[in-house]
């Protein structure tokens, strides 16, 4: 199955010059939807993960049904504030600032496999730092996947752990 063929592209948002690409006609068709988990669950398997951690908010989507499919636990990791209880961040660098992702203090213990999962790799910063701060609480991150890559970014360069995406954008 053609799974480009069901991801929508939006140029100008969320501003002028970005060209979005939007999942959410993908998660609309349930025969692509399902044939996105399965690809993602054949790419992941081999890793083992004990838990799925999904960046806010549209890898909560990706990485909540494959926890289920992989039988895993799903940890969030979200932008600061969002989350209650003990937290602890990491702020990274954007295009045009900075920004500061949190995750709970005890959500993954120490030494547990964790698998990282977005919608989208771009530039690699958010993956990133996401993957740093599974560290910080004492995950070994084994890998990492979403379902669009946009490879002429180059933000696969910038990931230390093998990734994998269900869908390759190359300009």
């Amino acid at each position: 199955m053609d799974l480009k063929s069901h991801i929508r592209s939006i140029p100008d948002f969320p501003k002028p010059g970005i060209l979005f690409y939007d999942i959410s006609t993908l998660l609309a068709h349930a025969q692509a939807w399902q044939e996105t988990v399965e690809r993602l669950s054949a790419a992941l398997k081999p890793h083992r993960p004990d838990i799925l951690v999904g960046i806010e908010s549209r890898g909560f989507l990706v990485a909540a049904p494959l926890a289920l499919r992989l039988g895993c636990g799903f940890v969030m990791v979200r932008k600061r504030g969002k989350l209650p209880g003990p937290t602890i961040t990491h702020t990274y660098e954007l295009e045009y600032g900075t920004d500061t992702i949190e995750i709970q203090a005890d959500a993954i213990e120490k030494g547990r496999r964790v698998a990282v999962l977005d919608d989208l790799l771009a530039t690699g910063g958010t993956l990133g730092a996401a993957i740093n701060l599974c560290r910080k609480v004492g995950g070994n991150v084994v890998a990492a996947a979403c379902i669009i890559e946009l490879a002429f970014l180059g933000g696969r360069k910038k990931i230390d752990v093998p990734v994998s995406s269900v869908v390759s954008y190359d300009s």
